[in-house]
């Protein structure tokens, strides 16, 4: 039989394989990963995959390691579309501000701040609907990737999870940033290449709760 913190670190294995844990929203699991925290490490260890805690963020996700000769990757390297990359590191950049700016817990933008946030940076179009529905397409594949989340009952208010900050990093924010603005400021008809990463695969996790 099963001891309880042999379930239990079933339990957060799985948790982990199906993407980002919070803090906030699995409570039980995360405090498997804190108290029993080696065991989980050493089932992942054994396929060349990390276990990476943030406890001042939250949350936690499985890296890839590079380079492991003859695995495959159970983490996927992402690479992402222009209008995606483009609403995630400006996502990134507006969580930098707020939090060096706000006392809340939690980055909430509704649909129209997002839009604002990256309509600088979209090509002019006379069809004005189809750069709404391009707007709301990006915030979908967003969603799906769990960087954003729907608020219950706000369809169209959605909180920025804290998992973005594993996936565009400073430097990564630096150099993409960089390019935005050499492209805002030249009116180029072709965005910036594309962010991509590995933190997390996906980062799952954005089902309304």
């Amino acid at each position: 039989m099963r001891s309880e913190q042999e379930t239990a670190t079933s339990v957060a294995v799985i948790s982990l394989m199906r993407g980002v844990v919070y803090r906030e929203t699995q409570e039980a699991v995360w405090q498997t990963l804190l108290r029993h925290g080696a065991p989980v490490r050493d089932h992942f260890d054994t396929i060349g995959v990390d276990v990476v805690v943030d406890e001042t963020e939250g949350y936690a996700y499985l890296r890839a390691r590079e380079e492991e000769d003859g695995l495959p990757r159970l983490v996927n390297r992402r690479s992402l579309s222009y209008p995606v990359s483009l609403m995630l590191v400006l996502l990134r950049k507006r969580m930098v501000e707020w939090e060096s700016t706000s006392q809340e817990a939690r980055l909430i933008l509704t649909r129209e701040q997002i839009a604002e946030l990256v309509s600088l940076f979209l090509s002019d179009s006379p069809n004005q609907a189809r750069q709404v529905d391009q707007v709301d397409a990006t915030i979908s594949k967003v969603v799906d990737l769990g960087f954003l989340r729907r608020l219950r009952g706000q369809r169209d208010t959605f909180e920025v999870r804290r998992i973005l900050k594993a996936y565009v990093d400073a430097q990564t924010l630096a150099d993409f940033a960089g390019r935005l603005e050499e492209y805002r400021l030249s009116g180029s008809a072709a965005g910036p290449a594309s962010v991509s990463g590995s933190a997390a695969g996906s980062a799952g996790g954005a089902a309304d709760e």
